[in-house]
C-alpha cells in the first residue's frame, strides 16, 4: 500500500497463478500451431515461422478476451474475484505475447527492404480506397502502442505519479486497443487466402465482451435503487445484503457509496472509490473485519474509512441512521477518515440473509 514500492510483490498464490497462466499460454500456442499446420493441405500450409507468428497473435487475442471479461464476470459472481485480483499479471503476460507477435511481424514482413521497418509498416501496404485492401498492419501497430503504455504504467509507482483518475483513464484505452485489434484481424482476414481467422470468431468475441459488460451493468442496476427523503436516501432491503459483503448505492451527481453489513449485522457506509486505483470497494468484501478492494486488496476500516496502521490511505465516510425501522443514508460525504458509528437494525438482527 503506501509504505513504498518494490519491483515484484509475488506471494505463493501469485506464483502458482503465474505458473498456471504460462502453462496455459504455452499449451494454447502449441495446440494452435499443431491444428493450423494440420488443417490445410501441404501445398497451402504456411511456413513454420508464419504458424508461430499467427499462434502468438491468436493467443494474445484469447488473453485479451479473457482480460476484458474478468471485470463483469466478477460483478456477476464473486468466485471470479481471484482472477480480478491477479488481472495485472495476466495483462503484462498478454503484452509480452503481443509484443513478440508485433516484433516478429515487423521484421519478418518489413525487415528486408530499403525502408526502415516502422516506416514500411505505414507506407508499403494496401490502399485507403477499398476495404478489402485497407492497410491493417498500422492498426495493429497503434494497438500495440496502447498496450505498451498500459504495461509500462502498470506498477503502483505510475499510479502515484499520474494520480488514480488519470491512471484509470489511461488504462480505459484498453477498449480502444481492443477495437483496433478487431479491425486488424477483420481486415487481415479479408486479405489472407486462405484466412486462418473465421468471421464468426470476431463476432463471437464482440458478443462475449459486449454481452458480459451489458449483463453486469443491468444486473448491478438492481442494487442502485433507493427512495429519496431530502438529503437522506433509504437503503432498500438492507438485510438482503450478505454478511461481509457490500452494496453499491448511486448518489446523483456524486461518487457512489458502498454500504457494508458486518458479521454482527452492523452497517457502515464509505466511498465506493479505492484510493489506490479507483477500484470499486462496494464490489469487494470484508476480510478480517476490513473492507477489502477487489482489485488489489487495499483495505479500509468501515467505521472511519481509514486504512489500518501503518498505512495512511483514507476514504470518505457517510452517516447512517434508523428511522421507522428503515436504514437511511445521508448523501453528504464526510471528510476522509471521519469516524462514524456502525448502525444496527435491532428489529431485524435475528434475520439471516
Amino acid at each position: 500500500m503506501s509504505q513504498g514500492y518494490v519491483p515484484v510483490q509475488w506471494n505463493r498464490n501469485k506464483k502458482i497463478y503465474d505458473i498456471v497462466l504460462w502453462l496455459g499460454i504455452v499449451t494454447a500456442m502449441a495446440v494452435n500451431v499443431a491444428v493450423a499446420g494440420a488443417s490445410v493441405s501441404a501445398s497451402l500450409a504456411p511456413s513454420d515461422e508464419i504458424l508461430v507468428l499467427r499462434a502468438l497473435g491468436d493467443t494474445g487475442f484469447i488473453l485479451l478476451n479473457i482480460i476484458l471479461a474478468i471485470g463483469p464476470l466478477a460483478r456477476l459472481n464473486r468466485c471470479f474475484l481471484p482472477l480480478l485480483y491477479n488481472r495485472r499479471h495476466m495483462g503484462v503476460s498478454f503484452f509480452v505475447i503481443v509484443l513478440a507477435h508485433g516484433i516478429f511481424a515487423l521484421f519478418w514482413y518489413h525487415g528486408f527492404g530499403v525502408q526502415d521497418p516502422i516506416t514500411s509498416v505505414f507506407t508499403s501496404q494496401g490502399t485507403l480506397e477499398t476495404v478489402s485492401d485497407y492497410p491493417f498492419q498500422p492498426l495493429g501497430f497503434v494497438a500495440l502502442l496502447i498496450f505498451f503504455l498500459m504495461a509500462a504504467t502498470s506498477h503502483d509507482f505510475w499510479n502515484a505519479v499520474l494520480g488514480p483518475k488519470f491512471w484509470k483513464s489511461l488504462h480505459m484505452l484498453v477498449y480502444a486497443g481492443y477495437a483496433l485489434v478487431l479491425l486488424h484481424l477483420a481486415l487481415g482476414a479479408l486479405q489472407a487466402e486462405p484466412s486462418h481467422v473465421p468471421n464468426w470468431v470476431l463476432f463471437a468475441s464482440l458478443a462475449w465482451v459486449g454481452g458480459l459488460h451489458l449483463t453486469s451493468m443491468f444486473a448491478g442496476k438492481a442494487d442502485l435503487s433507493k427512495v429519496n427523503r431530502g438529503a437522506w436516501v433509504e437503503i432498500l432491503d438492507p438485510m438482503a445484503i450478505e454478511r461481509g459483503v457490500g452494496r453499491v448505492v448511486e448518489v446523483k451527481g456524486q461518487e457512489r457509496v458502498a454500504i457494508f453489513r458486518t458479521d454482527n449485522d452492523e452497517f457502515g457506509a464509505i466511498s465506493n472509490v479505492c484510493r489506490h486505483q479507483a477500484g470499486p470497494l462496494g464490489e469487494g468484501c470484508m476480510i478480517d473485519g476490513l473492507v477489502t478492494c477487489p482489485w488489489h486488496g487495499f483495505q479500509y476500516q468501515l467505521e472511519d474509512g481509514a486504512s489500518p496502521p501503518p498505512f495512511e490511505e483514507k476514504v470518505a465516510t457517510y452517516e447512517l441512521k434508523v428511522e421507522n425501522g428503515s436504514l437511511l443514508l445521508n448523501t453528504t460525504a464526510l471528510p476522509p477518515g471521519t469516524p462514524r458509528p456502525l448502525i444496527k437494525l435491532a428489529d431485524h438482527a435475528s434475520e439471516a440473509s
